[in-house]
């Protein structure tokens, strides 16, 4: 059986570095960078750049739920734990 999770290597900040992720997690991060007019390595710069702990892996779920989560309920992301917001008001 096939692994949900895809591991892909990626440039950031001119190191090279392997990151797990489920494929929707990579569609919806691709998605979230063309719609701020960056890269794929720079979307991921800024969110590694961001995180207070944890991998990058964890840093990267959380900055696509935390995306989509302002795009439904903004009002209610508002009053989140900041913690969890650090990585989408840095490239907001």
């Amino acid at each position: 059986m096939k692994s949900p999770v895809v591991k892909r290597s990626i440039v950031i900040g001119g190191h090279k570095t392997s990151v797990s992720l489920e494929d929707a997690f990579w569609k919806a991060l691709k998605e979230i960078a063309a719609s701020r007019g960056m890269t794929l390595s720079e979307i991921v710069k800024a969110i590694d750049s961001a995180r207070q702990h944890g991998n990058l892996s964890s840093a990267i779920r959380l900055f696509v739920l935390a995306h989509f989560r302002n795009q439904v309920a903004p009002e209610r992301a508002r009053h989140e734990d900041p913690r969890e917001q650090v990585a989408e008001q840095s490239l907001a």
